[in-house]
């Protein structure tokens, strides 16, 4: 097995230590966030560093880069106080990828992602995205370690497939088709082993689908 010290991590080449990192805390969601600017120019980008923070109220996270170059979805956010978060279905992955490029037009037109406007949200969804969540801002963070910033938002609308959606809440990805991710460029299809019984320390936990 290979070992790593921080030193060597350190030392090691930009393009190394980056993909090394990033792959070492393994599989991610990625999906595509989708905001406008007040002038009502729209944006979208690929994000693997998406994170669930709480149900009671709905929260999810996004961790942005250090805001030193400009960053047209942290800066919409901060405009508008809206965004979208739409999950990636197995046929469009390559074109979620390619929204990662330095675009000076719109990524939805650029790479052929059509929008979906709900009236009264002011940020655009992504229309045949299986799933689709609209959040309001909440919250800024900045992490001063790194200088990163995380963004709370709350969802403020849900849309699922129906047929993906089970009697106790479950959302079924893998029959969505979504993608997942790992590192910073290598997009995965998943196959699930089960769905386990809530852990009690008395019984093993058992198949429930």
């Amino acid at each position: 097995m290979a070992s790593y010290s921080l030193q060597d991590i350190l030392a090691a080449d930009h393009g190394f230590r980056r993909n090394l990192i990033n792959s070492a805390t393994g599989f991610k969601s990625v999906t595509l966030i989708g905001t406008e600017n007040k002038a009502g120019k729209s944006n979208l980008a690929v994000f693997s560093q998406v994170i669930h923070l709480g149900a009671d109220p709905p929260l999810i996270g996004v961790l942005f880069r250090p805001h030193v170059v400009k960053r047209e979805t942290l800066e919409n956010i901060l405009e508008t106080g809206r965004f979208t978060i739409n999950h990636i279905s197995q046929e469009v992955y390559r074109e979620a990828h390619h929204t990662s490029a330095r675009w000076t037009t719109s990524e939805f037109e650029s790479c052929g992602f059509e929008k979906e406007i709900i009236e009264g949200f002011h940020a655009p969804f992504v229309k045949d995205s299986p799933v689709q969540i609209g959040l309001t801002l909440q919250e800024k963070t900045d992490i001063a370690v790194n200088g990163t910033h995380l963004v709370i938002g709350k969802i403020e609308l849900l849309k699922v497939e129906e047929h993906a959606i089970s009697k106790d809440g479950f959302i079924d990805l893998e029959l969505l088709k979504v993608v997942t991710c790992s590192g910073l460029d290598s997009y995965h299809t998943t196959r699930r082993l089960s769905r386990l019984s809530y852990a009690k320390p008395d019984q093993v936990p058992k198949d429930i689908s």
